[in-house]
């Protein structure tokens, strides 16, 4: 099969590691990396996904339970494994499709992440994704390649940002790469990983790498979209490669759930790409006696400061965030507090420690269905709290739906600008004002409703690009080109305060 192109014409290298010979880790990833480009066709209008509510107060993970089970309903969840003083996220997606970001410390040999996959009859690893090639995150690497491509149904293929580390951990990994010639490609801002049902898009490091290729800067920052939930995995990105994000993904970091980055090191999360991320929810993998401190006092101040109810895996255990892209379910191995300031009150946790992950929280998502400021005690003692349910609160954004994207528009598209539109519907029981919300792509080309802009329940709107008098029905962009991508593209809409309400991708 030739490889890919994308829509530049830019082809995808199939260049291999050949079976013979030995050369270098460095030569070896320069020869056995290729580029990723962005892949489409996988991802439909995330609006009209049937998923299953995911507010189930009983556990859904534990030993036994495979991952289309996880993933029952249609729902995507989040695993962030406490493995110590390293990272592992596990993300199952609503088709049972599995990506692994991460696998733990140098230390343990991948052990913890291999005990939990195992446990949940996991059989397949369809997306392994290295954030970077630091020992703590890449530890568990070589076993995790030998035990799917030996003894499970395999790896479909690893994404690295491609700068290579003098460890015999990073030795090891590509060696197993190697080995067993699992496809690796080498991934940047700009690509997407193909989850099936899932939006995962690649924010970082940019082509030409970050503070001369410093590792922590170029981690592979990942979001994952599902319906009107998000979840920011930035692994251990410092300064610099926040300023990039925060510049050039201004309005795409607005995420429901944070991983926070470093481990939660002050270096990492800083109070301006908090304040663009605005997440719901953060959750910190570090150990509870880290050698460094972590998570620092500076950082769980600035959770604090913004009343973000925050998990550990050094008192949580293993955290799970479940949705079904309207509501969020949060599950813990351990009760334990969430404000920031109050995490070290609770006993640690060790690495990889039994006990079934129970519902500690629930949430809507959108804006008007924030945490509720008080909490029902569990059973357990723990803080259970619960978004209320009792209707759709006025303006809320989970009553705007897309109901049709016509991208392309008839004959010459430069001449034709207002057959290239979006039709908007209100889908609740409420009149929503629009004023001030904003409609914009993945160029971040934008569009502001204006003042008195208003939707009765079940009326739609059309969006045109071209020029034109408001009225009717119909608003115009007054754009001078086409804004959507005939081959696929993705909406996003932010209400006044900028909050991101609406994610919907289509395909050409």
């Amino acid at each position: 099969m030739s490889p890919p192109a994308d829509s530049s014409g830019r082809v995808a290298s199939s260049r291999r590691v050949a079976s013979s010979g030995r050369v270098s880790p460095s030569r070896r990833l320069a020869l056995a990396v290729v580029l990723l480009v962005v892949l489409s066709g996988f991802a439909g209008c995330l609006g009209s996904l049937g998923v299953g509510p995911a507010d189930s107060t009983a556990t859904t993970t534990g030993p036994g339970v495979d991952s289309a089970a996880l993933a029952e309903g249609g729902n995507l969840s989040v695993h962030f494994l406490n493995v110590g003083q390293g990272a592992s996220i596990l993300v199952v997606g609503p088709s049972g499709e599995t990506l692994l970001y991460d696998t733990g410390n140098w230390n343990d040999d991948g052990r913890y992440v291999l005990d939990y996959l195992r446990e949940r009859d996991i059989e397949r690893i369809d997306y392994l994704v290295t954030s970077h090639a630091d020992a703590d995150h890449i530890g568990g690497h070589a076993e995790v390649i030998d035990y799917f491509e030996t003894e499970a149904d395999g790896i479909g293929a690893i994404y690295d940002p491609g700068i290579s580390a003098g460890t015999r951990t990073y030795d090891d990994y590509l060696d197993a790469v190697e080995r067993h010639d699992v496809t690796l490609y080498r991934a940047q801002a700009g690509d997407r990983i193909p989850m099936a049902g899932v939006s995962v898009r690649i924010l970082s490091p940019p082509e030409d790498s970050l503070d001369g290729r410093e590792r922590n800067e170029n981690s592979l920052v990942l979001r994952v979209g599902y319906g009107n939930a998000s979840v920011l995995l930035p692994g251990d990105a410092e300064a610099d490669a926040e300023r990039f994000l925060t510049e050039t993904s201004e309005g795409a970091l607005n995420a429901t759930v944070l991983g926070a980055g470093h481990h939660g090191s002050n270096t990492s999360t800083g109070p301006r790409f908090l304040a663009e991320v605005a997440p719901r929810a953060v959750a910190i993998q570090s150990a509870f006696d880290s050698p460094y401190g972590h998570p620092h006092r500076e950082l769980l101040g600035r959770l604090a400061e913004r009343g973000i109810p925050t998990y550990w895996t050094g008192v949580h255990g293993t955290i799970v965030f479940e949705t079904d892209g309207e509501r969020v379910v949060v599950r813990t191995q351990r009760a334990a507090p969430t404000d920031p300031l109050e995490l070290r009150s609770a006993p640690g946790v060790e690495p990889g420690a039994d006990g079934p992950l129970e519902r500690r929280a629930s949430f809507a998502v959108g804006p008007g269905s924030d945490f509720s400021p008080t909490g029902t005690d569990s059973a357990d003692g723990g803080k259970e709290t619960v978004a209320t349910d009792g209707g759709e609160p006025p303006g809320s954004s989970d009553a705007l739906e897309v109901a049709e994207v016509h991208a392309n528009a008839r004959g010459d598209e430069d001449e034709n600008l207002n057959d290239e539109y979006v039709v908007f519907r209100n889908a609740g029981n409420q009149s929503l004002d629009l004023s001030g919300w904003t409609v914009s792509d993945e160029a971040d080309h934008r569009y502001t409703f204006p003042a008195g802009t208003t939707l009765t329940p079940g009326e739609t709107l059309t969006l045109r690009t071209g020029r034109g008098a408001d009225g009717g029905g119909d608003y115009y962009w007054g754009a001078e080109r086409p804004v959507w991508n005939n081959a696929g593209d993705t909406i996003f809409v932010r209400d006044a305060d900028g909050l991101l309400v609406l994610e919907v991708e289509y395909d050409g």
